[in-house]
């Protein structure tokens, strides 16, 4: 395999060493590919966030999942501040290695606004309604 359109069509179970397919990883301007957290055991998006390689491997390593903040351009290891952590289940790119779906077990609630999800603006018609109160 030399390049990730030779994955299109290779069959289940085919094989690439890790440090060569996040060569191949379509990574922004500033380095970083969008990564979507969703509970392992509800299926739930729990946020958008971003990643560098740095943080892809260190998730990889600890089994802890690491992000890159841009407001403070430096990683971010997510429950450090705050505790409420991911702990890595898998970690799957989608076929243009441009987004980064993450199954993770949740502890405490997701979003810095202590609700267990960021997405909880919800658009109804002409209005978009806070749906959700934060856990404590």
């Amino acid at each position: 395999m030399n390049s990730l359109k030779d994955l299109e069509n290779a069959a289940s179970g085919t094989q690439v060493d890790l440090s060569r397919f996040l060569g191949w990883v379509s990574f922004n301007e500033q380095g970083l590919v969008p990564a979507i957290a969703q509970d392992h055991a509800t299926g739930a998006v729990l946020m958008l966030a971003w990643m560098n390689r740095e943080a892809i491997e260190q998730t990889l390593t600890t089994g802890r999942v690491v992000y890159f903040s841009r407001s403070r351009q430096a990683l971010w290891r997510k429950g450090d501040t705050s505790g409420n952590t991911q702990g890595l289940v898998s970690l799957r790119f989608d076929c243009d290695a441009d987004a980064i779906l993450l199954s993770v077990n949740q502890l405490g609630p997701a979003c810095h606004t202590d609700r267990t999800h960021c997405f909880y603006l919800d658009v109804r018609g002409d209005s978009v309604v806070v749906d959700g109160e934060p856990v404590s």
